[in-house]
């Protein structure tokens, strides 16, 4: 998927090369978590290869998928924001190959540097909104007695 909250389209090429110093290749298999709602959120990825699936727990039903995600795109955002806890989990939906960030190492970088804290604030918040509004439209289609129907 190609959108304007990727890495490649939301930073200019000096950030993304900076960010890209720290990132460390990881893989999950199918069906791994990659984080779980609750827990400390330390670090953050960029998904290279495959599929992603954001899900919030819901009591008394099984899990709801939120938004899949796939290349370029950011796996977590809480790490930016205190207190630094997952508010959903995330699960490999195929195999999935990533680049993973330290988030304390990141967080560091954007206090050392406001420029780039600015650019990295402003990407994350565009994930924040994008996702929030996927959330409300999959959360209506899903339990709203009649769906979300139009974007109204």
């Amino acid at each position: 998927m190609t959108s304007a909250t990727t890495m490649n389209a939301a930073l200019p090429a000096e950030y993304r090369e900076r960010l890209m110093q720290l990132a460390r290749e990881v893989s999950f298999e199918a069906g791994s978590r990659l984080f779980e709602e609750g827990l400390r959120a330390d670090r953050f990825w960029i998904v290279r290869t495959g599929t992603v699936a954001l899900d919030l727990h819901v009591p008394g039903r099984r899990p709801a998928v939120i938004e899949s995600l796939g290349h370029g795109e950011l796996v977590g955002w809480s790490w930016h924001f205190a207190p630094h806890i997952w508010h959903l989990c995330a699960k490999a939906m195929s195999p999935v190959r990533a680049w993973e960030f330290d988030a304390e190492t990141v967080r560091a970088m954007c206090v050392a540097d406001a420029e780039f804290g600015r650019a990295i604030a402003v990407w994350v918040g565009q994930v924040v909104a994008q996702r929030l509004h996927a959330s409300r439209i999959r959360l209506l289609d899903l339990y709203a007695p009649y769906g979300s129907g139009g974007l109204t």
